[in-house]
């Protein structure tokens, strides 16, 4: 954990822009794909709706940092408060539908929410789409351009997202951690392995269901925010159905129900188009986009993954982790054979009996 720390703290001053600016947004991924993953991997409900959460969270920031002028340390707390409510609205349903039901569900409120985007200018900027404010503390300015100089280390525009984002990543990491080793958080993993079980044992499967949503629309609310200031631009497009499938791709490829998964998954995902962009020169005498190139790349992973090994990123490195025991062990207990059987040849040993 200190080792990872450490490499997270110093990544920024090895990295490009371009690098950075893709870590960065790797980093506001994670705690959008964190939220997704205590609503499906931890308590089994399965949405499809996670990008209107992440639009209610940049528009909520919209509203009252670029209308109102108020700082980030009340708008983006609000857009998760906002889009907690919007959570709890829809939680009900998941009273009565589960599954592939309810999964349709979410997506409805995909459709419901691009209909409002794109016609509340008021609120989204209509289809042209409109500006987002930049984060600002005090006399801490995270616009473009600006810099912050401790010692000798200079840090730029870039380099103040990521870290605004590595620390609401880590809390929100060691949140849903201690929240699953809780009781709130085995109730879910209850409600997630079989309903009907929880609730003879006792689990409140309506007050589980509820914290469930409201926790996941938080976070989810909350990376959006930051999402769109450190975009500075979008449009009611970008929150599309697509995105929302990035994110389930996300957490299935890094580890459902896995705390690390998240992180782990969005690092696959979110930078997939970066690598791809610089693997794959695209020439003007034409070829697949690379955001087709890539639609079939998610398609693939997700693929992969549920047949080959549902647990993600995090059920590899286990496996991994327990070859290399073993492969250690089984080498200990060879060396050890080995030197014993040096010591009958040579009589430093002998049977007894």
């Amino acid at each position: 954990m200190l080792a990872v720390a450490i490499l997270a703290i110093v990544l920024p001053f090895g990295l490009n822009a371009f690098q950075l600016t893709t870590a960065t947004f790797v980093l506001i991924a994670a705690i959008g794909a964190l939220g997704l993953n205590v609503l499906t991997g931890y308590t089994g409900q399965i949405s499809l709706g996670h990008a209107f959460f992440l639009a209610v969270g940049a528009y909520t920031a919209a509203v009252l940092g670029g209308n109102d002028h108020l700082t980030a340390a009340i708008w983006l707390p609000a857009a998760g408060v906002v889009a907690a409510l919007c959570g709890a609205l829809v939680g009900p349903t998941a009273l009565r539908l589960r599954g592939l039901y309810l999964a349709i569900v979410t997506i409805g409120l995909v459709f419901i929410g691009q209909h409002i985007w794109f016609n509340v200018a008021a609120i989204s900027g209509g289809p042209g789409g409109r500006s987002f404010p930049p984060v600002t503390f005090g006399s801490f300015d995270f616009s473009a351009g600006q810099q912050l100089t401790l010692g000798g280390l200079v840090i730029d525009h870039n380099g103040l997202y990521y870290y605004l984002a590595l620390i609401i990543l880590a809390a929100a990491m060691l949140f849903v951690w201690n929240l699953t080793r809780g009781r709130p958080g085995r109730a879910m993993q209850a409600v997630r392995d079989r309903e009907i079980a929880a609730a003879i044992m006792g689990v409140d499967l309506a007050r589980t269901k509820m914290n469930a949503f409201v926790i996941s629309s938080f976070l989810t609310g909350v990376s959006g925010a930051l999402y769109a200031s450190y975009l500075s631009f979008a449009t009611p497009g970008q929150w599309s159905l697509l995105l929302s499938v990035q994110y389930v791709a996300a957490i299935i490829v890094g580890g459902i129900g896995t705390v690390w998964g998240a992180l782990l998954g969005s690092i696959v995902i979110f930078a997939l188009p970066s690598v791809l962009q610089s693997l794959i020169p695209q020439s003007s005498s034409g070829g697949l986009p690379i955001d087709d190139i890539t639609s079939i790349a998610y398609g693939v992973l997700i693929i992969a993954f549920v047949v080959l090994e549902p647990h993600g990123v995090v059920g590899l490195g286990r496996r991994v982790a327990s070859l290399w025991a073993r492969v250690a062990g089984g080498a200990g207990e060879g060396g050890r054979l080995s030197q014993e059987a040096q010591a009958i040849e040579t009589g430093e040993a002998t049977w007894a009996g």
